[in-house]
């Protein structure tokens, strides 16, 4: 279902590239959906659900169901109530939000961002609401419904760029209400599920204090910890405005591009660990937690390190084929391909994170991901002083990646000396069959693929046979290699 859910969300990327393009309009769109979004990984998917979840699964492990229930109605209160008040104030601070995180815009530009933050802002108090009958799922081990949802945003926001925007007297505000659209649709589209697990929230903020309070407590630190790599994302986004028109979109459609393979395994994966790792903490299974770690380890290393090779050696090609059309030039395609290099380097990190920080938080452990989330941000903004100069935006991209690598180092290095995880047998030789077979895929598609000038040249289907058949021959060198090497998909599925 995540899959399906990216796919969709590179058809909006694509649909949004051909009538907009990469300008002046659309970093303001960006800057005006992504505050809201980065509060909601901020407060929903990042600190709150993390947060939540553990405290839900025990309480579902340890307690009757009338428990359960009073904890899911005090929650749901406790969370409507403050997003109301965030909701109520960034949508009366929008100019001020504007200079803050887009400091470097002109008037005109500034007050285009602003118009449409307003709109977009109430998205944050619905998607909210959304994460957290995510959570209540997942915990119950239903993934599929919350995995779909964001299908409904990609959808929205493709209907109202196709239909709604020529109707607009500044077209990409379209995109703005399209982002508002889905918010509401997606908290409904949860509710026949609640109703079915009868945990469908009744919102009171006298049933379970306590179990509230235990929520903030934990939530409090998680809220930075987790959102680490959000945080350096709006940081780069202060800096870019700065640079010249076009520089947050090259960068958007470049994250983009890392955001799908972090999102189809990368978010899928630490999504499915939480709950399991949080019973298993909860049964003091130390043995059995360590290997479901070390299990999730092997998965990364496999899919994640060619993913991000592939990327970075099939950058212009990637882009060229998905977004070179009408509005989006070839020269977009290039300064884009410039920071989509960048960011490749740090994909294995993105998804290190995601799952080393699962091991702290279903632990209730919020404390040292926090330290190490503001080490990795000062390292960030550091960085961002040093790149920015000589790669002006690919810089932005180079110091994302580099303080990924940092965080996610350090996350490791703790989880190892707690005596939380320990590495099964096996993973020198398992890194180095890794290794020669992304070595053999990358030497394969640098030597026989075209050159720049003739994916310009092609049109969109002679784009897209290449573009398959490249990525066919990548993988099928890449998993070959593996098989020679010893690599058997029984030793993958198995956890030890």
């Amino acid at each position: 279902m995540t899959t399906i859910s990216r796919i969709f969300g590179l058809i909006r990327d694509v649909v949004i590239a051909r009538l907009f393009g990469a300008g002046a309009e659309v970093d303001a769109f960006i800057v005006a959906f992504r505050i809201p979004n980065f509060l909601r990984r901020l407060f929903a998917e990042g600190g709150f659900s993390q947060a939540f979840v553990p405290v839900l699964a025990e309480y579902k492990e340890q307690r009757d169901d009338a428990a359960v229930k009073a904890l899911v109605d005090q929650t749901s209160a406790t969370l409507g109530l403050v997003l109301f008040l965030v909701t109520l104030v960034g949508v009366i601070a929008a100019p001020v939000l504007i200079m803050i995180f887009a400091s470097g815009f002109p008037d005109a530009k500034h007050v285009m961002a602003t118009d449409m933050l307003r709109i977009t802002f109430p998205y944050i108090l619905f998607i909210s609401l959304t994460a957290f009958a995510a959570s209540i799922l997942n915990t119950y081990k239903h993934f599929a419904v919350p995995a779909f949802t964001p299908v409904l945003l990609n959808l929205s926001l493709i209907a109202c760029a196709i239909w709604l925007s020529p109707m607009m007297n500044i077209p990409v505000v379209a995109l703005a209400w399209g982002v508002l659209i889905a918010g509401i649709v997606q908290l409904l589209f949860q509710f026949p599920f609640l109703l079915r697990l009868k945990l469908f929230p009744r919102p009171s903020l006298n049933k379970d204090k306590e179990g509230v309070r235990r929520i903030l407590k934990l939530m409090l630190p998680t809220l930075f910890a987790v959102s680490i790599v959000q945080i350096n994302l709006m940081v780069d986004t202060i800096f870019a405005s700065y640079l010249v028109d076009g520089s947050i979109s090259w960068l958007y459609y470049s994250d983009r591009m890392v955001e799908f393979p972090l999102g189809v395994f990368g978010i899928a994966l630490a999504t499915v660990l939480l709950p399991n790792l949080s019973s298993e903490h909860a049964r003091n299974a130390k043995d059995k937690f360590s290997n479901t770690l070390d299990w999730a380890l092997r998965w990364v290393f496999l899919i994640a390190i060619p993913a991000a090779v592939g990327l970075a050696v099939l950058a212009v090609p990637i882009l060229a084929t998905l977004f070179q059309y009408d509005e989006f030039t070839p020269y977009a395609t290039i300064m884009s391909g410039k920071s989509l290099l960048a960011y490749s380097l740090g994909l294995p990190a993105f998804i290190l994170i995601k799952i080393f920080a699962t091991g702290f938080f279903s632990r209730q452990d919020t404390k040292t991901p926090v330290k190490i989330g503001a080490i990795a941000m000062v390292a960030n903004i550091g960085f961002n002083f040093i790149f920015v100069g000589m790669f002006q935006h690919a810089g932005l991209a180079l110091a994302t990646s580099l303080s990924a690598c940092l965080q996610a180092f350090l996350l490791f290095y703790l989880l190892t000396k707690e005596g939380v995880y320990t590495p099964v047998y096996g993973w020198f030789k398992f890194s180095l069959q890794i290794v020669v077979a992304v070595v053999v895929m990358a030497g394969v598609i640098i030597y026989f693929v075209a050159v720049p000038e003739f994916w310009f040249a092609w049109g969109m289907l002679e784009r897209i046979g290449m573009l398959l058949l490249w990525v066919a021959i990548g993988i099928a060198s890449y998993f070959s290699v593996l098989w020679l090497t010893g690599v058997r998909w029984q030793n993958m599925t198995a956890q030890h």
